[in-house]
């Protein structure tokens, strides 16, 4: 910490609680702000000051919107069929930032009965598939076999993502449970 500057640390200290931030950047990108990029500094300062004020939670699937329902949520093109369950909201960039599935999505976030409950409803309206776009972790699955469970009465097919090795990665790069789920998951060649 410089002395002198409190105003200046406590920027960088802002930086450094983002993700993957650490004390460098942090100090770089402050340093930049404050005295090569002030117009640049302001215009990050409202649309960080708009955000906080404009987005929340869609109200139906848990996605970042800038209304009660989201435009994926009310998009009358998308597949009902179809529903992709996320860990969280930024999965669901991901996947629309790459155009990779043309049906809804449901963010589970933390698990809790109201949550079950409207995912039940949202079932309820249609969906054929649920496809789990979830970390491949033991918890994870035994989320799926948990939910699985809870909608065992409706007439859905369950899938999940493919799990293995990644293109271009060498076995001995591999984590066990990866590289376990790739021989389990083997297909013909």
């Amino acid at each position: 910490m410089m002395r002198g500057l409190e105003k200046f640390n406590k920027l960088v200290e802002a930086f450094e609680k983002l993700p993957t931030v650490g004390r460098k950047s942090a100090v770089r990108f402050a340093y930049h702000l404050v005295l090569n990029d002030t117009f640049s500094a302001m215009k990050l300062a409202n649309a960080i000051e708009s955000a906080i004020k404009s987005i929340r939670k869609c109200e139906r699937c848990g996605a970042l919107s800038e209304h009660e329902i989201c435009d994926i949520c009310l998009d009358e093109r998308r597949d009902v069929q179809k529903l992709c369950i996320v860990e969280s909201a930024k999965d669901i960039f991901v996947l629309e930032e790459h155009k990779l599935f043309d049906g809804r999505y449901f963010v589970l976030g933390d698990l809790e009965e109201e949550t079950l409950a409207q995912l039940e409803t949202i079932v309820q309206e249609g969906v054929k598939e649920m496809i789990f776009a979830l970390t491949p972790s033991l918890a994870n699955d035994a989320l799926i076999l948990f939910i699985e469970d809870k909608l065992k009465n409706h007439t859905l097919h369950f899938t999940k993502i493919a799990q293995g090795v990644p293109t271009g990665v060498h076995l001995e790069n591999v984590d066990m449970l990866s590289l376990s789920k790739a021989l389990e998951s083997r297909t013909k060649t």
